[in-house]
């Protein structure tokens, strides 16, 4: 972990941390529509988290972005229920347990913010991803909560949020 800071976004983290979204889905191939690729806000992630009960971080290594990952409410849901977003590494971050303290790091947050629930949606061939998750609490869903409108992302997770993630 050596060199590697996880911090909030600020404003001109925007254009690096789409590259590094874009580039994770460019190298890995993965669908391009119905998911993070596609999205909006893509472009303004500082701005998207700059909102009651949302929070952005990144990770930095030697003064470059190479991944973040996030929690907001979910979308088009009335239950007291964040999301992970956005959680993307490049390879030069991968297998060296930060994924898995980004999530950590996420729970806490939003263990703090007062959500009850965490949800995510993956891709089926996001296997690391999915070990991840599991290896920190989250349990498979048979079918999608809210609406997020990422249709190309056919598995869904959840973990109940409890006093032991602060």
């Amino acid at each position: 972990m050596n060199n590697f800071v996880i911090r909030e976004i600020t404003k001109e983290d925007n254009a690096p941390i789409a590259a590094v979204i874009r580039e994770v889905f460019v190298t890995d191939n993965y669908p391009k529509t119905g998911t993070a690729f596609a999205d909006k806000q893509l472009d303004f992630m500082f701005e998207t988290y700059q909102k009651p009960r949302a929070i952005y971080f990144v990770i930095e290594y030697k003064g470059k972005i190479i991944g973040g990952a996030g929690v907001a409410q979910l979308e088009n849901s009335s239950e007291n229920i964040c999301e992970l977003q956005k959680m993307y590494f490049l390879k030069e971050a991968r297998g060296k347990g930060i994924g898995y303290q980004m999530i950590q790091k996420c729970l806490v947050k939003a263990t703090q913010m007062g959500y009850q629930k965490c949800y995510l949606e993956t891709l089926p061939e996001m296997l690391t991803a999915q070990h991840l998750y599991t290896k920190a609490g989250f349990e498979y869903l048979a079918k999608p909560l809210g609406n997020t409108g990422h249709t190309t992302c056919p598995v869904w997770m959840i973990k109940k949020l409890t006093i032991e993630n602060e």
